[in-house]
């Protein structure tokens, strides 16, 4: 696989339209990028004079801080926008939102929405770099690179690994993003779920499904955990979450069922006792917070290609 030297587009929307030496070029960057929240001093002029907008429709925590200390270590301008107390509660649409902010001249646009597809409709319309950062159920495309940076850190690579995915796939981006970057670099998935929360006809994605949980982690060697998104799913689709915990909680009994020297992974935010236990959520198999750091060197990587057009070179 020849690497790429730049990405193809203005925008990253999705993984699904990465090619595999984009997704190697962006986690490249980002190995390199990891050097610079390790010194005393955070900062790098590389994208000084520029201005990112962070547009973000939904709550976050990680996703939203990581993107603005992204910029900040890059030396980039960021706005970070609340449509509380703008004028969107004033009825003005999401595209004339967007058109008057692109008017002060940013240079990208980060974009977090509940509706799938609407960082793909302001990428047809404005001149700025649009960044997903997460649309509706649909993708989270930063996560699924933070995620692979994060396993390839520890395992030296992608290709062959067995990767668990486990909880709410149906409503989950983080599921599909991570579905579609795993399978183009050789990894094995496969997915678990109760009936109601596994999408129809998923094993088209090229992902192996199951309800069985105990079978599931039978050899993986990473354990993706997702959260109960019970703000998507519109009814109970589980009896409770007890019962769930019972059947599809991540114990340390069932992490015992992996291999030895499997790990522990978790998008956040985590509801410990519904999706996982305390003890292997804290456990030193545990790399969550491993990729809430890495999440930091992601995001700077993805801003300094889409801005730059090139990849990094260092301070010089």
């Amino acid at each position: 696989m020849t690497p790429a030297t730049r990405l193809r587009s203005k925008d990253l929307l999705g993984i699904e339209s990465l090619s595999p030496e984009e997704i190697a070029l962006i986690l490249d960057t980002a190995e390199a990028m990891r050097s610079i929240g390790q010194r005393t001093i955070k900062k790098v002029p590389a994208l000084r004079g520029r201005m990112v907008v962070n547009l973000f429709f939904e709550a976050s925590t990680r996703t939203r801080f990581s993107f603005e200390t992204a910029e900040k270590w890059l030396s980039a301008d960021g706005l970070s926008f609340a449509a509380k107390g703008s004028s969107v509660e004033k009825g003005e649409s999401l595209l004339d939102t967007a058109r008057n902010l692109e008017a002060m001249a940013p240079d990208a646009i980060v974009i977090r929405h509940a509706c799938p597809g609407v960082p793909h409709f302001l990428a047809r319309n404005l001149k700025a770099g649009v960044v997903n950062a997460g649309d509706g159920a649909h993708e989270h495309p930063t996560q699924a690179l933070l995620d692979a940076l994060t396993i390839r850190r520890r395992f030296g690579g992608l290709q062959g690994l067995r990767v668990a995915i486990a909880g709410d796939i149906t409503h989950s981006r983080v599921a599909r993003s991570n579905i579609w970057l795993l399978t183009k670099v050789g990894a094995r998935v496969v997915v678990c779920a109760p009936p109601t929360l596994l999408p129809p006809r998923i094993e088209e994605m090229g992902v192996e499904a199951t309800t069985d949980f105990d079978a599931a982690l039978q050899g993986a060697d990473v354990v993706m955990m997702l959260r109960m998104q019970l703000e998507r799913q519109g009814a109970s689709l589980f009896p409770s979450t007890r019962e769930y915990f019972k059947r599809y909680g991540l114990t340390a009994a069932r992490l015992a069922l992996a291999r030895p020297q499997a790990v522990v992974m978790h998008p956040g935010p985590m509801n410990r006792g519904v999706e996982i236990a305390s003890d292997v959520a804290d456990s030193p198999r545990s790399l969550i917070l491993e990729q809430v750091s890495n999440g930091v060197a992601v995001r700077m990587a993805v801003l300094y290609l889409l801005l730059t057009g090139h990849g990094w070179e260092g301070e010089a």
